[in-house]
C-alpha cells in the first residue's frame, strides 16, 4: 500500500497560488464529477478564508493519479499561522515550493522552507503564474537557489528540479515559455521525486496528533500521520505528552482517510497513512496516541513563542448587550480556552478580577481573526492595544524583532525609509526589483510596526507591499514615538446630529456620521493637534420663529473615516479599546468618564 502513497505539502507565501493549483489538481485527477459544482478555491473552507483569499487552516486532502494516492496539505502562506505550519511538515516526505514569477522569493516563503529544510525534506520548486506579464523566471530562480543556499539546503535539496506553471489555467511544463497542457508534469514529478512514507507496518501502532478539531457528533478529532504499525477501529490506544506520561486511555472510535474533500470512515489504517482519529477527550496537539504497551512519545517539533499579547474584557460601554447574543465573561472564557485547544500557537491567561483575559499569539492578523471570528459568532468584546511580550536574558530586555520586506515605487522609497528609522528600524538591504520598484529590508522591533500598516498605505497611495516575519529577540531599543494626533471624544451620550459634526469637521477627521449612537468617552473622531479634545456632537441648532428645523437639509458632511478592525487595533492608544459587536466596531477610551481619566492620568505622571 505504501509504495502507491506519496505525502507532500504545498507551501508558499500568501497570495502565490497555493489554493488555486490544489484546485486545478483536484479537477484534473478526477476527484470532482464532471458535472460537480465546485466553489472557487475549493480548499478555502471558512467565510475569513474565502473574503480575506488568504489560508489560514492548514488542510489535508488527497488525489488519485495513474493508481499514486497523492495526500497533499495546504498550509497557511503567512508567519502568523505558522504554528499551523511546522507541524504539519511532520506528516510529509515532500513539499512542493510554489513561487510567483514575478514576486520571487519572499519573507513568508523563506518562513516555511526554513522549517521543511531543516527536516531534511527535498523540494520540487514551482514557478507560478508563468503567464504574467512582468515574469522574471529565471531571475526568481536564482532567488530560490540562493535562499535554499541561506538557509543551508544540502547538495540533495539544492538539486531540485523546476516546473514553469500556470495554476490558474492548469498548465505545467519543463521550460518557461511554456502556455498550454495540463498538470501531468507536476503529478509525475510528486511520484518521482517525493519518497513513499517508508514506515514500518509491522510495529505497533504509534500516531502523533498535528491538527485538531471539533465535531458536534465524535467530540475531539485528531489528525496526523500514522508513523508505525497498523490501526483498527475500536483498537485500544493511549496518548502520551511529550514526556511520556500517559494523558488517557480509550478506543479509536472512528477512524477516516482523506478522499477529495471529504473525509470518509475507514476501517483500518498503516503506517505512513494520514488519518483522522476520534475517540479520546483529552488528547491534543503534539501528544503521541499510539498502542497500551507503546510507552515513549514521538518528538514533536517545538512550536515559536508567542510574540504580541492583547486584552480580551467584557464590554461594558452604555451599548453593551444590544447587538451581539453573547456578553458574559464565561461565554468568552469558555470560547477562548476551546480555541487555545486546538490553536497552540495562542496562550490565554485569566485576570485576577476574571473579566478580561490576555491572549497571546504570533500577530495581528492572527489575533485579528480571532476576534472577527468571535464577533462573527455573536460575542460582544472589548480589545485593549496589542503590546509585545518582552523576554529578560542575562539581566537584559530583550523584544522581538521582525524582518520587514518591503516593494514599493522608487518615488515613495525615502518617505518609507524616513518612517521607518523613526520605528528605530534598521536599514538592511535596499535594491531595485525593476519596473520602477525599489525592494527594502529592514530589521525592526516588532513594537515599533504596530500600527503602521495603514500609515504605510497611506504614504504609499496603495501601491506598496509590505510582508513582515518573526526574525529574533534582541535588545530592547527605547521608547518609540506612537501616534502623533490626539482624538477627538464625545462629552455626552445618544444620537450624533449632523449640525453638530458639521461644526466639528474643522477640529479634525471624523469617524462617525450623523445619526450614529454614541456615548461619553466614546472616541468620535482624530483631532488635527497632538492633545485630546472633548466635544458635543449632539448639539441641534436652536429653533426660533425665524429658524425652522427644515434647513438642517443643506448640511453635507464629509464622509467618515470607517475603519476595519484590524485598522482600529492599530490605531489605539495605550488608555484606548476598541469596543467589537456582530454590528459595530467602535472607539473610546478605557475609562469613560472624564474625570477619572484625569485622575489617572495625574497619577500615572508622579
Amino acid at each position: 500500500m505504501s509504495a502507491d502513497l506519496r505525502n507532500v505539502a504545498i507551501i508558499a507565501h500568501v497570495d502565490h497560488g497555493k489554493t488555486t493549483l490544489v484546485d486545478q489538481l483536484f479537477r484534473q485527477s478526477g476527484t470532482f464529477r464532471e458535472n460537480q459544482r465546485i466553489d472557487e478555491r475549493a480548499m478555502d473552507s471558512n467565510d475569513l478564508e474565502k473574503e480575506r483569499g488568504i489560508t489560514i487552516l492548514a488542510k489535508c486532502t488527497s488525489v488519485e493519479w495513474n493508481g499514486t494516492r497523492i495526500n497533499i496539505v495546504d498550509t497557511p502562506g503567512h508567519a502568523d499561522f505558522g504554528a499551523e505550519v511546522e507541524r504539519i511538515l511532520s506528516m510529509v516526505d515532500g513539499v512542493i515550493l510554489l513561487v510567483d514569477s514575478a514576486e520571487g522569493a519572499m519573507p513568508q516563503t523563506k518562513f516555511v522552507t526554513g522549517k521543511a529544510l531543516a527536516l531534511g525534506l527535498r523540494p520540487i520548486v514551482v514557478v507560478n503564474k508563468i503567464d504574467r506579464p512582468d515574469g522574471r523566471p529565471q531571475e526568481v530562480l536564482d532567488e530560490v537557489f540562493d535562499l535554499f543556499v541561506s538557509l543551508d539546503a544540502d547538495d540533495d535539496q539544492l538539486d531540485f528540479p523546476v516546473l514553469y506553471a500556470s495554476g490558474r489555467d492548469g498548465y505545467a511544463g519543463e521550460e518557461d515559455s511554456v502556455r498550454e497542457g495540463d498538470l501531468n508534469p507536476l503529478f509525475q514529478r510528486i511520484v518521482d521525486h517525493v519518497p513513499p512514507p517508508g514506515l514500518d507496518t509491522t510495529g505497533k501502532f504509534t500516531f502523533l496528533a498535528t491538527l485538531l478539531d471539533r465535531d458536534n457528533f465524535m467530540g475531539r478529532v485528531l489528525t496526523g500521520r500514522v508513523q508505525s504499525g497498523t490501526i483498527k477501529i475500536n483498537d485500544p490506544i493511549h496518548a502520551l505528552d511529550r514526556d511520556g506520561k500517559v494523558i488517557e486511555t480509550g478506543r479509536a472510535t472512528k477512524l477516516m482517510s482523506f478522499r477529495g474533500l471529504e473525509r470518509v470512515p475507514v476501517e483500518s489504517a498503516q503506517a505512513g497513512d494520514i488519518i483522522a482519529l476520534a475517540g479520546l477527550e483529552k488528547a491534543t496537539v503534539a501528544n503521541t496516541l499510539a498502542d497500551p504497551s507503546v510507552t515513549t512519545p514521538i518528538e514533536a517539533q517545538p512550536i515559536d513563542p508567542p510574540t504580541l499579547a492583547m486584552r480580551f474584557s467584557v464590554n461594558d460601554s452604555p451599548l453593551a448587550g444590544r447587538e451581539g447574543s453573547k456578553v458574559t465573561s464565561r461565554l468568552i472564557r469558555d470560547r477562548l480556552f476551546r480555541e487555545a485547544e486546538t490553536n497552540v500557537a495562542i496562550r490565554i491567561t485569566e485576570s485576577a478580577d476574571k473579566d478580561s483575559f490576555e491572549v497571546a499569539g504570533r500577530g495581528e492578523l492572527q489575533l485579528g481573526v480571532l476576534i472577527e471570528t468571535m464577533r462573527r459568532e455573536g460575542f460582544e468584546l472589548g480589545i485593549s492595544r496589542p503590546r509585545v511580550l518582552y523576554r529578560e536574558e542575562d539581566g537584559q530586555r530583550m523584544e522581538p524583532y521582525e524582518t520587514v520586506v518591503i516593494d514599493v515605487d522608487d518615488e515613495h522609497s525615502g518617505t518609507v525609509v524616513e518612517k521607518m528609522q523613526r520605528r528605530k528600524a534598521e536599514l538592511t538591504e535596499m535594491r531595485p526589483s525593476g519596473m520602477g520598484k525599489t525592494r527594502i529590508t529592514f530589521s525592526a522591533p516588532s513594537r515599533g510596526l504596530i500600527g503602521y500598516h495603514g500609515e504605510f498605505l497611506s504614504d504609499t497611495r496603495g501601491t506598496g507591499i509590505m510582508n513582515r516575519l518573526f526574525e529574533k529577540y534582541g535588545p530592547y531599543k527605547g521608547p518609540i514615538e506612537g501616534r502623533i494626533n490626539g482624538v477627538l471624544i464625545s462629552n455626552a451620550s445618544g444620537e450624533a446630529t449632523a449640525y453638530a459634526l458639521f461644526a466639528l469637521e474643522d477640529r479634525g477627521e471624523l469617524f462617525i456620521g450623523g445619526g450614529a449612537k454614541i456615548y461619553e468617552g466614546m472616541i468620535i473622531g482624530e483631532n488635527a493637534k497632538p492633545e485630546d479634545l472633548e466635544v458635543n456632537p449632539l448639539k441641534s441648532k436652536q429653533l426660533t420663529n425665524f429658524r425652522s428645523s427644515g434647513k438642517d437639509d443643506a448640511i453635507k458632511l464629509t464622509p467618515p473615516r470607517v475603519m476595519t478592525l484590524e485598522q482600529a487595533i492599530a490605531y489605539i492608544d495605550d488608555d484606548e479599546m476598541v469596543e467589537v459587536t456582530p454590528e459595530s466596531i467602535r472607539l473610546r477610551k478605557a475609562i469613560l468618564c472624564p474625570h477619572e481619566r484625569k485622575k489617572a492620568k495625574r497619577k500615572s505622571a508622579e
